[in-house]
């Protein structure tokens, strides 16, 4: 049992909030990551776009690309139009040798909007989410098909949010429809992340390690704020954060128990003023080093 870590950059990039990490740059935070010793980074919206590119952007830097996000349109696109909407990323992606293409449906998603009280999200029902993962099944399996596994992204502000949405998605789907496990959005949601490796373990391709701070999570709760707004006033942290909630002691031990194989990626947006990116990131890596080891899980390069 192996496991690789990496990184999204979105401590020093935040392209929701560009304003919160001005002062940084992409070529800073990819020293960074290298020089805590991270093996891989998700893609950034910043990094070069043509494929070669980005090949010699990571091997100097050196690191691998382990993901990255995708923005998905399929409730409004028929299935032709959105595989010629991410064809480019899922060809990129396999000619990198990345794990998979973290998809989320953004069409219909709250989570960009900062007016907008994350109380707001779109809701559908069962009948709405077994039709939609229907034909995600199918486009799943056309990018497996080009060499790049499809692992859906659960998230604040999106249709596709709590436990009863992911159990939804999940039955509806194909196994070739795999699901990205982020711990920080399970909690957020109300749900519980252990329950939900428990439950769909077998179906997840991708993990991201992320911490909450209760207090502010409550504060979002009682006072209706948006997303953008928790993430402003540091509803995440990074694993090994004291302020912290979640037991990713409990999650590692259940991972070694899946044989899980794959990536685990630190993605925590912050605020750099209060939380320095080299700082927690180093702090986040340590700890999963720390818990991996004590759970039988060793680190592949």
């Amino acid at each position: 049992m192996s496991v690789k870590i990496g990184i999204s950059l979105i401590a020093w990039q935040n392209d929701d909030l560009p304003d919160l990490t001005a002062a940084y740059t992409t070529e800073g935070a990819m020293e960074d990551a290298g020089r805590i010793g991270y093996m891989g980074v998700e893609r950034g919206r910043r990094m070069p776009v043509n494929t070669e590119g980005l090949r010699a952007y990571l091997d100097r830097y050196g690191v691998s690309l382990c993901g990255g996000w995708c923005s998905g349109n399929l409730m409004v696109n028929d299935l032709a139009t959105e595989q010629d909407a991410i064809r480019q990323q899922v060809d990129q992606f396999a000619a990198l040798n990345a794990p998979c293409i973290v998809y989320a449906e953004c069409s219909n998603t709250i989570q960009g909007d900062q007016g907008t009280p994350v109380s707001r999200r779109p809701k559908l029902n069962r009948d709405e989410v077994l039709a939609y993962a229907a034909k995600l099944s199918e486009l799943a399996k056309w990018s497996a098909d080009r060499g790049t596994p499809l692992a859906y992204h659960h998230h604040m502000g999106a249709m596709i949010q709590d436990a009863e949405d992911i159990d939804w998605l999940m039955e509806g789907s194909t196994p070739d429809l795999h699901l990205l496990y982020d711990t920080g959005h399970l909690h957020f949601a109300g749900a519980d992340p252990l329950a939900v490796l428990d439950k769909w373990g077998d179906r997840v391709r991708h993990v991201h390690f992320k911490d909450v701070r209760q207090p502010v999570l409550d504060w979002v709760r009682a006072e209706d704020r948006s997303f953008l707004d928790g993430v402003a006033a540091g509803v995440y942290s990074v694993p090994g954060d004291p302020d912290g909630c979640i037991d990713f002691q409990a999650i590692t031990d259940k991972l070694a128990a899946m044989d899980y194989n794959g990536w685990i990626v630190v993605e925590a947006e912050q605020d750099p003023a209060k939380a320095p990116p080299f700082e927690y990131s180093k702090l986040g890596f340590d700890h999963i080093l720390d818990i991996c080891g004590r759970s039988g899980l060793t680190l592949t390069k």
